[in-house]
């Protein structure tokens, strides 16, 4: 029972990453009125996702312990520079994979 609610926070994650870039991919572009930088598909879908991660987040406490969703939640400390290297070409340092495998490793040691 427990892992369908996994799921839903492990998939909240994921979509809060994608908001995240799809924010970011608004943020860079330019428009020659300042209500078109809100009203523009990047950031209306952006928060839109935003809003669909925090409702299925709300689902996911539901079925799980208060301590599981917060590490799950971490993930999202990985997807989103992972999703940076890929869409935008970020650079991704040493120091950042060290702290990625310590993020996921941290996630593993708990639901192991």
């Amino acid at each position: 029972m427990n892992n369908i609610y996994l799921i839903i926070a492990v998939f909240s994650v994921s979509i809060a990453a994608c908001s995240q870039v799809l924010l970011k991919l608004g943020a860079e572009k330019k428009y020659p009125k300042g209500l078109r930088e809100y009203l523009n598909p990047y950031v209306i879908s952006g928060y839109g996702m935003l809003a669909v991660s925090m409702i299925l987040t709300i689902i996911a406490y539901r079925g799980l312990d208060y301590l599981s969703v917060p590490v799950t939640e971490t993930l999202g400390y990985v997807l989103v520079p992972v999703l940076s290297y890929i869409i935008f070409k970020e650079k991704l340092n040493r120091r950042m994979k060290l702290g990625f495998l310590c993020i996921l490793a941290g996630i593993f040691l708990y639901y192991v």
